[in-house]
């Protein structure tokens, strides 16, 4: 029997969470960024989702999303109304989900080649 590893095409993906870490293609990220599939933007300045707010759209919106899903951590915490409208307002669809389930969709979501941005929240 013959074996070999089928890595997803041209996109970026996540390919392990742990409860610190994240781990892109190769690359293991230690604080809060923002993924696209072909983009990565290190040290989004959030550490919890109590924090988000508007101010952190426009960071988001430079990826040019049409879904945007936000990972909080080992747990789902949903993250200020103000934020989330702010995305809604802009006809950008946000959904919130721990961090091994925004991974597991964000990676389903960019082999369909959809314009997904993923948001993780990793601990300080």
């Amino acid at each position: 029997m013959d074996l070999s590893l089928d890595r997803p095409g041209n996109y970026l993906y996540v390919r392990r969470v742990g409860p610190r870490s994240i781990t892109v293609v190769d690359r293991e990220f230690t604080t809060s960024f923002l993924l696209s599939p072909d983009r990565a933007v290190e040290n989004w300045p959030v550490a919890a989702s109590s924090e988000l707010d508007a101010g952190h759209i426009e960071a988001i919106l430079a990826l040019k999303p049409e879904l945007v899903i936000v990972g909080t951590g080992q747990r789902q915490v949903f993250p200020a109304a103000a934020f989330m409208a702010g995305l809604l307002r802009k006809g950008i669809g946000v959904e919130v989900m721990d961090n091994g389930a925004a991974a597991r969709t964000y990676d389903l979501l960019a082999a369909e080649s959809r314009r997904v941005v993923a948001a993780f929240i990793l601990p300080a």
